[in-house]
């Protein structure tokens, strides 16, 4: 796998699907579970499958990513021959940046010229897994397939557009379906925008959508291949989150203090992020924590319940949290009652506020906002 392998992580590709969080961030980089950012997710998986080379390809509000990943040390990718590299969002005939898929893939192709690895796994940066890589890979090579697409089975799907798959006995897909109609109890196999496929392969399918004037690669190469090309789903049992709105954010979240999925996501310490030598939180007299993730920095004074509280969070005396999350260096004052409260980072809520949103609507807090 090490040198067979070249890794592409879309990182903005999701950005419209959550406004609220992304409008300072890429989609990539958004917090998640107290210390991860999204992209730590996909970057360790592919770590873990021995890939060394990964290029990141960027949009807008790529600065907090920039700061996360910064060498790649984190993840061993501080290297000479490869490592990470950011990819910029233009190609060499354009100087806009690209307004779907297709294009990033075709502003990317001088990047994928100049590997030498066999395979290309792409995957966006809102996925919520710890997956086997090289599993797929393999897959992918005993089944001589043209492209690879992993999906998880689920009851439902939330989101302005998904793909699902009809895969035969033998993995083969014989449909492939865009935003199709959801009716009754049926399960979708949903595309998890992870997908393998040979290098030289990819770049041919760029060149011919250049020279056909293709505008969507699920609609106008996908769908329309399913009889032609080799195409495979490979079903992915574990757990999955797909981060597509900001309910599906802060329900995802609340599953984190399941002990049972932290044990499947977090359990074998494969999944690594950015280090931060932090100090240690402090429970000050009276303070009362259940059933909550608790980041390094943070400073309790009042009472914290079935919520995630990030690095450097303050909570005062006589204030309680429930049911929330709580952004790096929120200060909640005193006498204060959050329930179902996303913070972003930096916000100050002032003595005696009472803040409550529900689990189907979570009440939202942008960055730096002072209430």
């Amino acid at each position: 796998m090490a040198n067979s392998t070249v890794g592409i992580i879309f990182s903005n590709i999701q950005d419209k699907n959550i406004p609220e969080l992304s409008k300072h961030r890429a989609m990539a980089s958004i917090p998640f579970a107290g210390r991860y950012r999204l992209i730590d997710f996909t970057l360790s998986n592919m770590v873990n499958a021995g890939i060394t080379t990964v290029g990141i390809v960027t949009k807008n509000n790529y600065q907090s990513l920039i700061d996360h990943i910064g060498s790649g040390k984190d993840w061993d990718l501080a290297r000479k021959d490869g490592g990470i590299i950011l990819l910029p969002p233009y190609s060499n005939e354009t100087d806009k940046p690209y307004t779907n898929r297709l294009e990033a893939l075709m502003g990317i192709t001088g990047f994928l010229n100049h590997r030498r690895e066999d395979y290309v796994v792409i995957s966006d940066g809102d996925c919520v897994a710890r997956m086997n890589i090289a599993d797929v890979v393999r897959f992918h090579e005993a089944n001589n397939a043209d492209i690879t697409m992993v999906y998880s089975e689920q009851n439902c799907v939330e989101s302005q557009y998904y793909i699902t798959l009809e895969p035969d006995k033998t993995g083969r897909v014989k449909g492939l379906n865009i935003n199709p109609k959801q009716t009754g109890k049926k399960k979708f196999n949903l595309y998890i925008n992870v997908m393998v496929m040979r290098r030289e392969y990819l770049i041919d399918l760029i060149q011919s959508a250049v020279q056909r004037g293709l505008t969507s690669f699920g609609r106008d190469i996908l769908a329309k291949s399913v009889d032609s090309v080799r195409i495979f789903g490979y079903k992915f049992d574990g757990y999955y989150a797909g981060i597509n709105s900001i309910q599906m954010y802060y329900k995802h979240s609340m599953e984190q203090l399941n002990k049972d999925v932290r044990d499947e996501l977090f359990g074998a310490r494969d999944i690594y992020t950015k280090v931060r030598d932090s100090a240690p939180s402090k429970y000050c007299d009276g303070a009362v924590v259940k059933n909550s993730l608790i980041s390094d920095g943070c400073v309790i004074e009042g009472t914290v319940e079935n919520s995630i509280l990030f690095r450097g969070v303050k909570v005062g005396k006589g204030s309680v949290i429930r049911n929330s999350v709580i952004m790096q260096k929120t200060v909640v004052g005193s006498g204060v009652t959050l329930d179902c409260v996303i913070t972003d980072k930096n916000v100050v809520i002032r003595d005696r506020r009472h803040l409550a949103g529900c689990d189907e609507l979570p009440y939202f807090i942008g960055k730096g906002a002072m209430l």
